[in-house]
């Protein structure tokens, strides 16, 4: 297709008016020495009639339908590198502009952005003794991923044939050589090159799909790389076990990790940059498995971390109750929530409200998630007998207002919280329990006396994250009934949604229908009531229904909420709440 012949077809199908398309034409000598026509045509900045840019995207789309060809947005989570670079060599596609996609028993599928460009299809069909069926998809998309593909796979191919034989030692190979059956593995170097190239694109990948945690893990015959992405993880790519080995080496050495020690659990962190420059931080946790050392890496990128409160996701009194709460000049402040709940941003968001120039800030972390310029940040180490009970004993000498405290694990730790609270600081910490009335119960269980509980705690704070709807494709959900509505919000009564909405699925968001993370909150503020309650040590099912009758309000309710605000989804927030 030619550029002249694309613009005639916007103009016929109502995209482009007369004279616009007239000026095009009059340039479009110049323009097509862009390439690609589609490419030429969206450098313009262009809108069309209705007044929506004239994107590659978009431009792609209007092509497949032209050519009544499927459209495909390229997604590398969809893809097998591994196999599509067995289709053909990177020289054969990039010279007819082509990218196998799927590869099955019967027939192949090709991404192809010059639908009429078809001479190729013949040949390869016979070549591969499969049919050939042709998706149209961006050719941005094309030439970026023929790159990388062919690349990574040639990578993993080379650094598994350049590999040296050492011995291994999983599970499995450990009880074959107590039998006298010694094994060996080509294992490659951790500095090979290729691994480099592997790593380096594994890390660029994750950043780029938002990723908070990658996961390289062994199994029997194959190795897994997989990412948790808006917490939900995906198998990215499958290597060779040889070659995740060496792909954990190389990150175990940057990390300044012992690389020979794989029979214990190991910790370590790298600073890297990602594409746009800013500082990225992984934290690294190793793990003897059956069949080799599993390596996690979570990430910790300062975009998250320095978000303000008002972009958490806080509905306006929440908000307003949490500000209260946390601006008290004495006392303790409890964040609770499982791992990955959110909990650190909150904190994080929180301090930095709270540090001015006239308020002195110290935190005691393990580890320290990420530097803060308007922070006092402690790193503990137990290694050498500092933990957070010995840290925060160290920090009451340093004249603090404000004392944040990574997580109360131990009756020490939480004494001398309390401790801290009654002589005029105030304290936050986080704790793993899975709602707010819990966090009373399990600081009773640890063994603070009632009465100081009652008389430091100011309020606690629950959370869960749960996916939102992408806002490209999300509809409304005619399934949606009283009886999902009732489960969020019963005993209570709440006004049912005029319109809820549902997950759909588009290129946007990876066909999932969500895109995106918002919390949802719990308060429990320490009102008479409740103090009176704490003083008598009630037992779990008191403290609740009293918290209740004080204006607690637990998760589901606040997902309820954002049901209503057409934010997610009913499946959503029950994936992540419990049902009382």
């Amino acid at each position: 297709m030619q550029l002249a012949e694309l613009i005639q077809g916007l103009r016929d199908d109502g995209w482009l008016d007369e004279a616009t398309a007239t000026r095009l034409l009059e340039i479009g000598g110049s323009a097509q020495a862009s390439g690609h026509p589609v490419l030429a045509l969206a450098q313009r900045d262009l809108v069309d009639t209705s007044g929506q840019p004239v994107s590659v995207e978009r431009l792609t789309e209007w092509l497949a339908r032209k050519a009544g060809l499927p459209y495909l947005k390229l997604d590398p989570l969809n893809i097998d590198f591994a196999r599509i670079a067995e289709v053909m060599s990177s020289q054969y596609a990039t010279r007819h502009g082509i990218l196998p996609v799927a590869l099955h028993d019967d027939h192949v599928l090709i991404a192809t952005s010059q639908p009429r460009a078809t001479g190729w299809e013949d040949e390869l069909a016979q070549m591969l003794r499969r049919e050939v069926r042709r998706v149209i998809a961006n050719p941005i998309d094309i030439a970026r991923y023929t790159t990388e593909f062919f690349s990574l796979a040639r990578s993993v191919r080379d650094a598994q044939r350049r590999g040296g034989a050492v011995q291994g030692n999983s599970f499995e190979q450990l009880v074959d050589l107590g039998q006298g059956n010694s094994q060996t593995h080509r294992t490659p170097d951790a500095n090979d090159q290729h691994i480099v190239g592997i790593v380096d694109w594994l890390w660029a990948y994750a950043f780029e799909q938002r990723a908070s945690d990658i996961h390289l893990e062994p199994r029997r015959d194959t190795a897994l790389v997989r990412m948790r992405i808006d917490g939900v993880l995906n198998t990215v790519y499958r290597v060779p076990t040889t070659v995740l080995a060496a792909m954990t080496s190389r990150i175990k050495l940057l990390g300044r990790m012992d690389v020979v020690e794989r029979r214990r659990p190991q910790d370590g962190r790298i600073k890297t940059r990602n594409a746009q420059g800013s500082e990225v931080e992984l934290r690294l946790s190793t793990l003897p498995t059956a069949f080799g050392e599993k390596l996690v890496m979570r990430i910790f990128d300062p975009q998250v971390l320095q978000q303000d409160l008002s972009s958490l996701g806080f509905a306006p009194d929440e908000l307003a109750r949490w500000q209260a709460m946390t601006h008290q000049p004495h006392g303790i402040v409890l964040v609770t929530g499982p791992t990955g709940s959110g909990k650190t941003t909150t904190l994080y968001a929180t301090l930095r409200e709270r540090a001015t120039d006239e308020v002195n800030v110290c935190t005691l972390e393990d580890p320290i998630e990420m530097v803060d310029p308007m922070f006092n940040q402690v790193q503990v180490q137990p290694g050498i007998d500092f933990g957070f009970a010995e840290g925060l004993k160290a920090l009451m000498r340093q004249d603090p207002d404000i004392i944040m405290i990574g997580e109360i694990r131990d009756l020490q730790t939480a004494e001398m919280a309390v401790q801290a609270a009654l002589t005029g600081h105030l304290v936050f910490a986080s704790l793993h329990t899975n709602d707010a009335p819990s966090a009373v119960m399990r600081l009773l269980d640890l063994g603070v006396p009632a009465y100081l509980l009652k008389a430091t705690l100011v309020g606690v704070l629950a959370q869960r994250l749960v996916r939102t709807l992408c806002l490209n494709c999300k509809a409304p959900d005619p399934a949606f009934d009283a009886a999902r509505w009732d489960a969020l919000t019963l005993p209570w009564k709440g006004r049912e949604p005029k319109e809820a909405h549902r997950a759909v699925g588009c290129p946007t968001c990876r066909q999932s229908g969500y895109k995106g993370r918002v919390g949802l909150y719990e308060l429990l503020t320490l009102n008479d009531g409740l103090r009176q309650v704490i003083g008598e040590a009630p037992d779990a099912t008191r403290l609740r229904q009293t918290a209740i009758r004080e204006g607690w309000r637990p998760l589901r309710l606040s997902g309820a909420l954002k049901v209503a605000q057409g934010l997610t989804t009913a499946d959503e927030v029950l994936r992540h709440v419990a049902l009382e």
